[in-house]
């Protein structure tokens, strides 16, 4: 039985990718210090004999005994509202994080695969975004926390595979989607939702002619798993290229939702992208990849999953509270 440890684990992204390899038949170890993550997330797995759970900072030494065969780098901070509140955490993340990962890949003679974002192309003058663009990111600004972070991260990567020969890959993410997002983590649909079953007007920030494109989280694990068990080591896009005005994206919620609300404009964030859309070329091409599930099927699901949440989890949210489960 393969083994491969997912830092991160607990969390949004990590949680639906160790429920992938437990159903591809690997031993799943998953590590979380749960500043973000959340243990439900995860609390299905422990009745199984394949699946350990570290509770630990991978800026800290990491150790784990045994055979490794995969690690994927899931650990970090991923809303606005986190960075924004623990920025030198996540620049350790990204940092720290990533050396460590890479020392026991090495140690071990894992494959590695990271999860970077498309935030290292910071607000894009090239649309749609492609591996091949450099970005457009502000170092010093709000966000250069995380955007530096991610970029700093694929550059200790490609480091470790150059000098090294480490196996390396790396996935940047686009804004992705479903069950186990956090209300309160600050990201447009999580808000949008939380704002509609609150009975709240819906804030769109700026004009709402910003674009995003929503991939379902189910079309993005799949095409992290078909990277990792690729050749490619240089960065790859995967995300869904249908692109929407957060205006628009607003009304859809909305419709969804069956609420009367209306749609209230505020100042645009400072470096707040204004367009956001992948070129999958590369994936379709490399891996044989692209989205199969349709926003609206994708927005119906997260919809009850937000829906079956505590009322006390939705008002927390309300007020950018954590949720403690009694």
């Amino acid at each position: 039985m393969k083994r491969v440890l997912i830092t991160g684990g607990a969390g949004f992204l990590g949680s639906h990718l160790c429920d992938r390899f437990i159903k591809e038949g690997y031993h799943v170890i998953a590590m979380d210090n749960l500043i973000t993550g959340d243990m439900r997330n995860i609390e299905h797995l422990f009745k199984l004999p394949n699946f350990e759970f570290y509770h630990h900072d991978v800026s800290k030494f990491i150790h784990v005994p045994g055979e490794l065969d995969y690690i994927l780098h899931f650990a970090s901070p991923a809303s606005p509202i986190d960075y924004l509140k623990i920025p030198i955490q996540t620049l350790k993340v990204g940092s720290l994080g990533i050396h460590n990962c890479l020392g026991l890949a090495r140690v071990k003679k894992a494959r590695v695969l990271i999860a970077s974002t498309s935030e290292v192309y910071g607000d894009p003058n090239v649309h749609p975004q492609n591996e091949d663009y450099w970005g457009n990111v502000n170092p010093v600004g709000p966000r250069g926390v995380y955007d530096e972070a991610k970029r700093f991260q694929e550059a200790m990567t490609m480091a470790y595979h150059t000098y090294h020969g480490l196996e390396t890959r790396i996935v940047r993410i686009f804004n992705t989607y479903g069950p186990r997002m956090r209300l309160n983590d600050g990201r447009v649909l999580p808000a949008f939702i939380g704002q509609a079953l609150r009975g709240e007007d819906l804030t769109v920030f700026g004009d709402g002619s910003q674009t995003r494109s929503f991939c379902y989280v189910d079309d993005l694990v799949e095409g992290i798993y078909r990277l990792l068990l690729s050749d490619y080591a240089y960065p790859v896009n995967v995300g869904n290229p249908a692109e929407i005005t957060i205006k628009e994206f607003g009304e859809e919620i909305i419709k969804l939702t069956g609420t009367s609300q209306k749609l209230v404009f505020k100042p645009l964030p400072t470096d707040d992208p204004k367009q956001r859309r992948p070129d999958i070329t590369r994936a379709q091409e490399l891996l044989g990849w692209e989205p199969k599930v349709s926003r609206e099927e994708g927005l119906k699901i997260t919809y009850d999953f937000f829906k079956s949440l505590p009322e006390e989890e939705l008002y927390a949210a309300a007020y950018n509270r954590e949720f403690v489960k009694k």
